[in-house]
């Protein structure tokens, strides 16, 4: 039973060491991640958000209408 008791003690004591560890790994990405952040924020520009005319949508829907239409008549033909 002594052996049993050392090597459970033993274990925890790991486990306990094994833990902090992580918690000190964790800690270490977390500011990396804050850095790379930080830095890659400040130095990238903001990309203004595309906008797309009612116009520009309408030829894209048109487009599209017919190239759905093309296929149609394609698979009729067959």
């Amino acid at each position: 039973m002594k052996n049993i008791t050392q090597a459970l003690v033993r274990l925890r004591d790991e486990r306990r060491q094994a833990l902090k560890q992580v918690a000190r790994l964790s800690e270490a990405v977390s500011v990396l991640e804050r850095l790379t952040r930080v830095q890659s924020s400040s130095r990238l520009p903001l990309r203004a958000k595309r906008v797309l005319s009612a116009a520009g949508r309408r030829r894209i829907s048109l487009a599209q209408k017919a190239r759905w239409a093309k296929v149609r008549q394609l698979k009729k033909a067959a």
